[in-house]
Formats: C-alpha cells, sequence, structure tokens
C-alpha cells in the first residue's frame, strides 16, 4: 500500500484508495484467493459493500467525482469499516458534517455562558438544534416577554411558527412580524432538515419532525421540499406592548459541533428603531431580573 504526501493526504479520492487498501478481504468475511494480486479490497468488493456502482468507486478514487451525498458517505464509512474519527475526517472531506450518533446537545458551555450573560445591550437566546429554547438574558425577556410561564416542551420556536392542535407554543408573548414569512418559514424547516442529518438518532427531533409534518400542513408542504440550509439572519418587527413597534435584526450563530443556535436580536443605534429598541430593554429593572434556563 502506498503512502500519503503532501495534498494527496487531503485528497478524498486517495484517502478512500488508502482506507480500501489496509482492509484484507478475511477483515470483511470474504475468501482469500491465491489470484489475488493486491492485499487490500478490491473496487467491485468495496462498491458491492457500500450499495454503489463500480465506475462511482473509480471515479470517487480518480477524483472525477468529489461530492459524493451524505448517504453514499456514510455507507462507504461501514463498508471501510472506519473508526468514529475517521468517519468525521471522511465526511469532512466530502464537504459534510458529520452524523452524531448521540442526542441533541443541550448544555450550554460555561464559558460561552459567562460571554452571554455580558451581552447587556442585545436581546440573547440560546436554542438546540432542533429550536428548543434553552437559555435567555434578560434584554430577551424584556424584549419578547418572559418565556418562563411558558410550559418547557412548548418553548420551541418550530411548534410556535407551525402550531399544532392546541397547544399554546411560544417563545414570544407578544406578535413577531417576520419581514418575509415564507422565507422565514422555510429557514426554520430546511434548519431542521439539516439537523436531521447532523443528528439522525435523536428522538426528541424525529417526534418533532413527525409531530409538524402530520399536523402542519404548511410545514408539511416546505419539509416535502427537500431544501437543506442553516437559517442565519432575519428582519422582524416585534408589537411590544408598552414602547410599539420595535424593529429588530436577528442574526443567528451557531456554537460549533454541538450546533446550539446563539440567536441575538439587536436595532441599529441612532434610529427611531434602535431608541425603542433601548427602551423596551430599559422599562423594567433589567438587573433585578434572572435569567432562566430550561
Amino acid at each position: 500500500m502506498e503512502s500519503m504526501t503532501g495534498k494527496e493526504a487531503t485528497d478524498l479520492g486517495t484517502t478512500i484508495r488508502v482506507w480500501r487498501e489496509r482492509l484484507s478481504p478475511s477483515d470483511v468475511g470474504l475468501p482469500v484467493g491465491r489470484t489475488r494480486r493486491a492485499a487490500g479490497l478490491r473496487r467491485e468488493e468495496l462498491a458491492e459493500r457500500a450499495g454503489v456502482s463500480v465506475d462511482y468507486v473509480v471515479r470517487l478514487e480518480q477524483g472525477r467525482a468529489t461530492a459524493p451525498s451524505g448517504q453514499v458517505v456514510a455507507a462507504l464509512a461501514r463498508a471501510l469499516r472506519l473508526t468514529g474519527t475517521e468517519r468525521e475526517h471522511l465526511h469532512r472531506m466530502a464537504g459534510l458534517a458529520p452524523p452524531d450518533d448521540g442526542p441533541v446537545p443541550d448544555r450550554l458551555p460555561p464559558g460561552v455562558h459567562r460571554v452571554l450573560n455580558r451581552l447587556g445591550d442585545v436581546a440573547v437566546a440560546v436554542f438546540t438544534a432542533h429550536w428548543q429554547l434553552l437559555w435567555w438574558n434578560p434584554g430577551w425577556a424584556a424584549l419578547l416577554g418572559d418565556p418562563e410561564a411558558t410550559p418547557p416542551r412548548l418553548r420551541n420556536l418550530a411548534r410556535s411558527r407551525f402550531p399544532v392542535g392546541s397547544g399554546d407554543a411560544r417563545v414570544s408573548s407578544w406578535p413577531v412580524l417576520v419581514a418575509n414569512h415564507d422565507d422565514s418559514d422555510l429557514a426554520i424547516a430546511s434548519d431542521l432538515r439539516r439537523a436531521t442529518g447532523r443528528f439522525p438518532h435523536d428522538a426528541r427531533l424525529a417526534e418533532l419532525v413527525r409531530e409538524l409534518t402530520e399536523g402542519s400542513p404548511r410545514f408539511a408542504r416546505l419539509w416535502a421540499s427537500g431544501t437543506v440550509a442553516a437559517h442565519r439572519e432575519d428582519r422582524k418587527t416585534v408589537e411590544h406592548p408598552r414602547v410599539g413597534p420595535v424593529e429588530i435584526d436577528c442574526d443567528v450563530l451557531t456554537d460549533g459541533d454541538s450546533e446550539l443556535k446563539i440567536v441575538i436580536l439587536s436595532a441599529a443605534p441612532g434610529t427611531e428603531a434602535g431608541a425603542r429598541f433601548r427602551d423596551a430593554l430599559t422599562v423594567e429593572d433589567l438587573e433585578s431580573r434572572g435569567a432562566p434556563r430550561e
């Protein structure tokens, strides 16, 4: 088996070939014939185990196919008997986020928590990968209403956006108007689809998608489009009961592999929206408010 050097060490095709050649037929339960000229698996043997064509394996190894789907990458990882770290590496070389065998993370790292607590002049909340509200700061409670009164299960943005049955799911106590409602709804649905690829074994995420698909015709239509994307930014108007309508920018940051979504609401300084935003955050004594978490 040849070693990888230079650029080849980061080449998808070369890496697949090296992993194929390091496996012996006996490793995967195949007989070792006398006519074999190489110790590793043949391309046709890898193709059969992965459920793809031999031609596709050839094109992958020759660098003529460079963007395999997540399903193909997962099949190749199983066929090549990769370790967890190697599987993640294969996904990343294919330009894909590696799936996680565990549940959707719902722990806010202490360092991130400390940083967020210092953002006193903006409204900030943290959501899990399936849009469950996990934490919020006093500014969020002042601008949108305190989510503490909402049962934890109903503090979910997807359930709030696509209501099902009589459940009063919400992450805001008063109306929030979205500048482009269709695009925003599609962003939520496509981000959930992305999460299912990232956390394919999370029961809560699967149940949420089932619930929304069966109970919300609008979500079902958006889900059927198959769009996969991350929700990054939006423009909204909060109908605040004391200061009136507040136009805000909504930006979504992601906390690495945990896929926690840090949602930051702000308004441009020096504008009427900025003044109303500041007034909304100072209507009550923010220092006396807690920053509860689920």
